[in-house]
């Protein structure tokens, strides 16, 4: 054979040669060897002695030193041709060559358009009535078509069917116990995934069922349809006693953490106690143990590892199949943009919701503007706003951002101490409490206003919506009093912004303080005086109007603080907690649960709003603050440690619980920008959102929302929709009202998939929604189909059992009945055997009486009688005892062989 490659045994003769391209192929950086060359090296590396079969022409030695040379030789060759070949490259890999530009697709689709035009014509002719019909159907058919990846085969998950098994068992486990803690609370639980759960549950569950609000006509001007209807009166102005609810006289007292409400508040120890649930401390603990022991089960963290990397893949290729027909799908609707959609800053603090240069010029008209107003009390002696800035060496013209000194910087990193002293203006903690805080001299006069300035320009910009976190700590009993005075007093209201309060795990340092007690302290001055306004409203007016505009319960502090104590049956109660220790996360968020769980049932029954529970989670710190956060909230802020967890983040995209993301702000605190997972949790199919945390920290512009945008669009390359998704996935998340939403969103945007989604509101491609909404279908029919499938087996093996089980009673039957038959018929014939002897007998006695009275009758003689009579005697024994002893073994060894046949057969 020879070893050029250009005659092979492939070609023929008089063939052209092929045109070698001036790229090489993959294969090419392979060193190529003829088949002796090979052998030959292969017998030079392994043995030195000559193989049996192998020719003597191929034990000679090759040099390896000349064979690489010419190795790299080619491979050097071919990275310079590559490289003259990539000059002349223009564009990079993900941009769109020129040759196929958007037009080019529409003018595809107008063409599409006109030959269905002529063919409705056509039709036309035929049927009048198909012809109304058949626009609309095409219309409809044709938002549903894109390219769908779908994968073939019956082993879809590319794991063992065991294995699989396993996993969608424990996550599907893991899936109840939310809907059980969610469903108690009032929280809204993912409709989809409930409907699936439906199935596999032996009752309904409570989907969270809102009204249906009626289609708002569309007209030439969209814009007036996407704004809910502005109240003429402002709602803080409505404090008439005669319009609150009355008082429906229960009384409410603390037990072990969590209140109890009762029937009557004069004699609560004999009155009746209401049945309003809350989840048992010992379920709560065993269900926390449940999800830790399934977030680290090696089977269900490869399963769940894998469902996310095909996730990841899937919507790789659908941006590829789709991307420019989601783009033509938005340049279709008029008017509408990711500018003038709706966007909720879902996680956003109100002492820092203004930016530096808006805190620096405030501080600076309130310098001009009241530099007399006593502002602070130092040792029973009141200072002015003018005395304050003296004591510091400045004034007006002195101050700057750099002055400040209130944007979060490297330093920060990981510190987070340093962070929070970077709330105080030029490092002083008074000024902080003079412009930042609503308890104070001035009853918050300076942070009323500033926090107005920052409500008009959100209603300016018309399309962004906030939700502000203000504090109560917990330290006294009027805290919540102060605080809805402050916002009534200073009309601290928008239709762009909801409120969150914020509950500091600060226990461990007002106990040190000698402020509280013991625990349950804390949560009797957090919860008692929403009981009483919910029982009460006229005892609590202010608070009661501002609760109106509360939509959630937070939990904020430094996450990656150790802990000291793990949460388990043997902890401490509320009531007995008086320790130094701070008490867990865990330990604060189910306290939390349990008492805003009966509040919400209280409240309901009076017709009041419900609270959730959206706390800060997964920031820093270890992982059971997920599992908490994923029992009991119906959102979370940051989630960072999702990453590490692949268990959790694929319940999390389960569940499709809301994550609040703030890349920024993680940035400067836990995480680099490059490494936040907002772009992989978004291709997956988390409920992710943008928000900024606090834009004094970490942002520079009027709108730091946008601003948020705008950064992550352009490092992370995100497109228009999947822009307009984290918005739309924003307002979804939200605290605003159902009936809202359903202004912004559409009309129908609780339904599923498409049906949901108002294109016209949102600007996002029904192909992006579809195939979100068939994604989540197919990941949880996965689960569901494995556990069907296991039970149908179930039903199967148990009909085969039974089956089996009745055909080997039979046979036994059977083989009983054979037995008893044997035995009857041995019985018998011992019977007849004996009956027979017995007549013999009777016979030989009869015969020998006979011939001994004959022999008497003839001898006549006493003497020969007796002589006779006892011959015949002693013969007739000897015959009587031989017969007898005969017959006695024969039916004696008759009984032994029947009685080993009967234990043979038993046997």
């Amino acid at each position: 054979m020879s070893s050029n490659p250009s005659s092979g045994a492939g070609s023929e003769p008089g063939a052209k040669p092929k045109p070698q391209s001036p790229l090489r192929k993959r294969g090419s950086l392979q060193y190529s060897t003829s088949p002796v060359d090979r052998r030959g090296a292969r017998h030079l590396l392994t043995s030195q002695h000559s193989l049996p079969g192998i020719p003597v022409s191929l034990k000679q030695t090759i040099d390896l030193r000349t064979s690489m040379d010419g190795k790299y030789k080619e491979i050097a060759e071919e990275l310079f041709s590559r490289s003259l070949a990539e000059r002349d490259m223009l564009s990079a890999p993900y941009e769109f060559p020129e040759d196929s530009p958007i037009e080019q697709l529409e003018e595809r689709r107008q063409r599409l358009e006109r030959q269905i035009s002529q063919d409705v014509k056509y039709l036309k002719e035929q049927s009048q009535a198909f012809m109304d019909l058949y626009p609309k159907e095409m219309e409809r058919e044709g938002e549903k078509e894109f390219q769908r990846v779908a994968i073939s085969g019956e082993e879809k998950c590319g794991v063992p069917f065991t294995d699989l098994l396993d996993a969608a068992k424990c996550v599907v486990k893991a899936l109840f116990i939310r809907e059980k803690y969610i469903g108690l609370s009032m929280q809204s639980f993912c409709r989809t995934t409930a409907s699936y759960l439906e199935e596999l549950s032996d009752r309904p569950l409570d989907m969270g069922i809102y009204e249906e609000i009626p289609e708002t006509s569309v007209t030439a001007d969209l814009d007036q349809t996407v704004h809910p209807p502005v109240s003429t009166t402002h709602p803080y102005e409505n404090q008439d006693p005669a319009c609150m609810p009355p008082d429906i006289g229960y009384g409410c007292k603390m037990v072990n953490g969590v209140v109890h409400i009762y029937t009557n508040k004069d004699t609560m120890e004999n009155s009746t106690e209401l049945e309003l649930p809350y989840p048992d401390l010992q379920d709560y603990i065993n269900d926390m143990n449940v999800m830790m022991a399934l977030i680290i089960n090696g089977p269900v963290k490869s399963f769940c590892y894998r469902r996310l990397q095909y996730l990841s893949s899937k919507f790789q290729m659908h941006i590829l199949l789709n991307e420019m027909k989601e783009l033509a799908a938005q340049k279709k609707v008029p008017h509408r943009d990711f500018y003038n959609i709706r966007k909720v800053d879902t996680h956003i603090h109100a002492a820092s919701c203004m930016n530096q240069k808006h805190l620096l010029r405030f501080i600076k008209r309130a310098m001009k503007k009241y530099p007399g107003e006593i502002v602070h009390v130092e040792r029973g002696k009141g200072q002015t706003l003018m005395e304050v800035f003296q004591t510091m060496n400045l004034t007006s013209f002195d101050l700057s951002v750099d002055t400040l000194d209130m944007h979060a910087d490297r330093n920060t990193f990981h510190r987070f101490d340093k962070f929070n002293a970077k709330y105080n203006p030029i490092g002083e903690s008074i000024l902080r409490e003079i412009f930042i805080k609503t308890d104070n001299h001035v009853q918050g006069k300076y942070f009323g206003h500033i926090i107005k300035e920052v409500m008009a320009d959100l209603e300016e910009s018309k399309y962004q919506n906030v939700e502000l976190r203000l504090s109560i700590c917990g330290r006294c009993r009027d805290e919540w009093d102060k605080l809805a005075q402050w916002a009534v007093k200073h009309q601290v209201y928008s239709n762009n912004v909801r409120w969150l309060v914020q509950v500091p795990r600060l226990f461990d340092v007002y106990h040190t303080k000698k402020q509280l007690c013991n625990f349950q302290e804390l949560l009797d001055n957090i919860f008692m005086p929403l009981f009483e306004v919910t029982i009460d409203p006229a005892r609590h007016r202010e608070l009661h109007l501002f609760l109106q505009h509360v939509v959630g319960l937070d939990s904020v502090d430094d996450e990656s603080k150790p802990e000291q104590h793990c949460f388990n049956m043997e902890s401490p109660l509320p009531v007995n907690w008086t320790v130094e220790d701070n008490p867990p996360y865990a330990y604060y968020l189910y306290y939390m649960y349990a008492n805003m769980a009966v509040l919400n049932h209280l409240r309901r029954q009076r017709g009041f709003n419900t609270l959730v529970l959206r706390p800060h989670c997964g920031e820093a710190g270890p992982i059971h603050h997920l599992v908490s956060g994923f029992m009991l909230s119906e959102n979370i802020s940051h989630g960072l440690l999702l990453r590490k967890a692949p268990v959790l983040q694929y319940l999390y995209y389960l569940a499709q619980i809301g994550i609040a993301m703030s890349p920024l702000s993680n940035n400067s605190l836990f995480l680099s920008y490059h490494r936040n997972p907002l772009p992989e949790y978004l291709s997956r199919g988390l409920m992710v959102s943008l928000s900024t945390d606090d834009p004094l920290q970490f942002h520079f512009t009027k709108e730091p929302l946008m601003e948020e945008y705008s950064i992550a669009a352009q490092v992370w390359k995100l497109s228009s929709c999947d822009m307009c998704e984290l918005a739309r996935n924003s307002v979804l998340m939200s605290g605003f009202s159902h009936k809202v939403k359903s202004y912004w969103l559409g009309p129908h945007y609780i339904k599923e998939g498409q049906e949901g989604n108002d294109i016209r509101r949102t600007n996002v491609p029904d192909i992006r929604v579809e195939y979100r909404y068939e994604t989540m279908c197919e990941e949880l029919n996965l689960i569901t189909q494995a556990i069907h499938t296991e039970e149908l087996e179930a039903i199967h093996t148990e009909e085969l059992e039974a089956i089996h089980t009745e055909e080997l009673e039979a046979i036994h039957t059977e083989e009983l009945e054979a037995i008893h038959t044997e035995e009857l018929e041995a019985i018998h014939t011992e019977e007849l055997e004996a009956i027979h002897t017995e007549e013999l007998e009777a016979i030989h006695t009869e015969e020998l009486e006979a011939i001994h009275t004959e022999e008497l009758e003839a001898i006549h003689t006493e003497e020969l009688e007796a002589i006779h009579t006892e011959e015949l005697e002693a013969i007739h024994t000897e015959e009587l005892e031989a017969i007898h002893t005969e017959e006695l073994e024969a039916i004696h060894t008759e009984e032994l062989a029947i009685h080993t046949e009967e234990l043979a057969i038993h046997t």
